[in-house]
């Protein structure tokens, strides 16, 4: 609209802004990377107008997707089908634009016998063609050269190209993976028994109590069911502990008694 208004013909300004609010642009279709319009005027058929812009060619696209892959809000946004507000300076690293700063850049052709360009019909197309960017501002990206979808295609395959790159070049760890992730648990050098102690565990400390409420479905028949069933898992519990912790102060002992005599016996050598 800023294009439009600083037109210097204030008259056919007018005009063309009462042939928009009045009907007069009859259809307006995009073909391309054209837009085709037919504007009734005091004639009997509608006028043809044409209304194009410079393409950017496959270089230039490429600077530009790859300005706009490297920005995640960008590309975030464009994929949602937001036009960002700074896209520009995406545009600005191929030195391109997006949105045509003179009213020259904008390519118009009008089958009325007026000379003037633009003339009052090419100038309502202007005024609607501004309503058509905000309800769909993708239009300026084909009218430049890609389509919508082949926008958020090429702009997607750089983002996963992107990722790749991103995942090949992570560092090695400093540590070789073990091949056998139960050795990750398994501690192969002798225990000192003087750091181990083995205490039984207190009341309400078991690994039922601290797991919490269980979700057990309730037995009408039996209501009694869900209690007589956490008693005895708690009792097998119980059991299981303190036969681990005799099992282990056994092999303590047994740790302790094969030290001592390792220590005898190095004794009487010497």
């Amino acid at each position: 609209m800023e294009l439009i208004n600083a037109y210097r013909f204030k008259k056919r300004l007018e005009r063309a802004w009462d042939y928009a609010r009045s009907g007069n642009v009859v259809s307006i279709r995009f073909e391309g990377r054209r837009v085709h319009a037919r504007v009734q005027g005091t004639g009997e058929d509608p006028y043809k107008v044409k209304l194009w812009l410079d393409v950017l060619n496959d270089e230039d696209w490429g600077y530009v997707l790859e300005a706009l892959s490297l920005k995640a809000r960008w590309s975030a946004q464009l994929l949602a089908g937001i036009m960002p507000q700074d896209i520009e300076r995406a545009f600005a690293a191929s030195g391109k634009r997006l949105f045509p700063f003179k009213l020259q850049e904008v390519r118009s052709e009008c089958t009325c016998p007026d000379k003037a360009n633009p003339c009052k019909h090419v100038s309502a197309v202007y005024y609607l063609m501004g309503d058509r960017f905000s309800e769909d501002p993708f239009v300026l990206f084909q009218l430049r050269g890609r389509t919508r979808s082949q926008l958020l295609a090429d702009l997607a395959e750089r983002r996963r190209q992107g990722a790749v790159l991103r995942q090949e070049h992570v560092p090695h760890p400093v540590h070789a993976a073990i091949a056998d992730p139960a050795r990750w648990w398994r501690y192969d050098a002798a225990l000192d028994p003087d750091l181990v102690v083995i205490t039984p565990a207190l009341e309400g400390e078991s690994g039922l109590e601290g797991a919490g409420p269980l979700p057990l479905a309730e037995e009408p028949r039996f209501p009694e069911a869900n209690r007589l069933f956490l008693e005895r898992l708690r009792e097998q519990g119980m059991a299981m502990g303190q036969l681990a912790m005799v099992r282990a102060m056994a092999a303590g002992a047994d740790s302790t008694t094969n030290g001592e005599e390792s220590g005898d016996g190095a004794g009487a050598v010497g």
